[in-house]
């Protein structure tokens, strides 16, 4: 960037496509990597750490930076693959420096961060930390309390220090148009605190849907910093097959006391799911697929298709049964497929449509049984049926792939042998 060059706020970078100098994309900037410096001198942005397609972490010095314009980054081309390691002299700016109270020099006022404007320095390719953008009072990002102003790095201190109870509205607010898999990978990597800290300030519906994209270890951890009351809360979020997954790790006595807060409702589905071994389509399956009645027409089943919380898998289907309609449901007439909706006139009913060639799987069929059927008949859902006839639910294949992958897969995606280099 030539000389003058305007500062940019951090916020906007979260996110950003990285490109090469051809055009091609490497990757994602997850944060920004700087150096705290002796008195009130402006840290030094020392990179960017780049999420590339195989979700690595990977570091990019700010020397390799040949733009940053437009809601995108260009490098030189030159990156190197190995994992980055954050070193003890080193502050992610997002993770760690974001919703921070720290003290205008001036009046002694304790402010929060709300944002941090970096700039190239004139004639040199080094970059530091340019501006803070806060704001007075008590109040974080999203309460909106109090004056918002940008001033000098030098006009404010406390950034070295270690801070209890941190907010962390900034930071999730810069996340929020991330998909629930990428912010779980940004939240793997944040230190236990800040992992704390950024769960506390998601809503129930968000964290529940990052939980399911984290390794045990981490829902474990983060689960068990909440208040029982909120933990509860957000087990009722989640799918009822994650949520009896992340309730398997707990002690016997926890998990108790968890179900007993949650709504008797999702509590009985997900104590039904717990009661399966946990490698078998009854121990895989969602509780909570489309059932339909009879009667019901291709117009009633497309707009149970079109709800937005469903996940494609679920949605490529719906299940015909005879009341009740919630699992276990009577009598389980059989499957039909969205593209067959698709070609049927709406007010078709769907028990005409419905394909009953397709057997069922039973709750106690083995993996490898279930991974057979799905690869046989070209599935990505699937009807658990008992022996009474009724539907129990539905297994879908990333379910599936969870249980094929090894154990540790999430964690060998975010954890790759190899340090960063220069």
């Amino acid at each position: 960037m030539a000389a003058g060059a305007p500062r940019i706020f951090v916020s906007h970078l979260a996110g950003v496509p990285v490109f090469d100098p051809v055009g091609d994309q490497v990757g994602r900037v997850s944060d920004l990597v700087a150096m705290l410096r002796v008195g009130r001198r402006p840290p030094r942005l020392l990179g960017m750490v780049v999420e590339v397609l195989s979700r690595r972490r990977v570091f990019v010095p700010m020397t390799r930076i040949t733009g940053v314009e437009s809601g995108q980054v260009i490098t030189t081309g030159v990156v190197n693959m190995r994992r980055f390691e954050q070193r003890p002299t080193e502050r992610l700016v997002l993770g760690e420096l974001l919703d921070r109270r720290v003290t205008l020099v001036e009046s002694g006022e304790e402010v929060t961060v709300l944002d941090i404007a970096i700039q190239q320095l004139p004639a040199r390719r080094d970059w530091e930390i340019d501006k803070v953008f806060v704001r007075r009072g008590k109040g974080g990002a999203l309460r909106r309390k109090g004056e918002a102003l940008t001033v000098e790095w030098s006009a404010v201190t406390g950034f070295s220090l270690e801070e209890h109870g941190q907010g962390a509205e900034s930071l999730v607010a810069t996340f929020e148009k991330l998909r629930p898999a990428d912010l779980a990978n940004a939240l793997h990597h944040l230190s236990p605190k800040r992992r704390a800290e950024v769960a506390a300030a998601l809503d129930d519906d968000r964290l529940a849907d990052v939980l399911e994209e984290l390794p045990e270890d981490d829902q474990v951890e983060i689960l068990g910093k909440l208040k029982e009351e909120r933990a509860a809360d957000v087990l009722e979020a989640m799918d009822p097959d994650d949520a009896a997954d992340l309730l398997n790790e707990l002690p016997e006595e926890e998990k108790e006391r968890l179900l007993t807060l949650m709504r008797p409702d999702d509590a009985a589905d997900v104590r039904r799911l717990m009661s399966y071994e946990e490698r078998t389509a009854g121990g895989l399956m969602t509780t909570e697929p489309i059932v339909l009645r009879p009667d019901a027409t291709v117009a009633d089943a497309l707009a149970r298709v079109r709800q937005q919380d469903l996940s494609p898998a679920l949605a490529a289907q719906v299940y015909v049964c005879r009341p009740p309609d919630e699992t276990p449901t009577g009598k389980y007439l059989g499957t039909v497929h969205f593209q067959r909706l698709l070609r049927d006139p709406p007010f078709t009913l769907v028990s005409s449509l419905v394909d009953s060639d397709l057997p069922p799987l039973g709750p106690d069929t083995p993996l490898p049984a279930v991974t057979s059927y799905f690869a046989a008949y070209n599935l990505v859902a699937a009807p658990v049926v008992d022996e009474s006839g009724s539907l129990l639910g539905a297994v879908t294949v990333d379910d599936v792939l969870d249980h094929l992958l090894p154990d540790d897969w999430r964690e060998t995606e975010f954890h790759e042998e190899g340090v960063r280099g220069g």
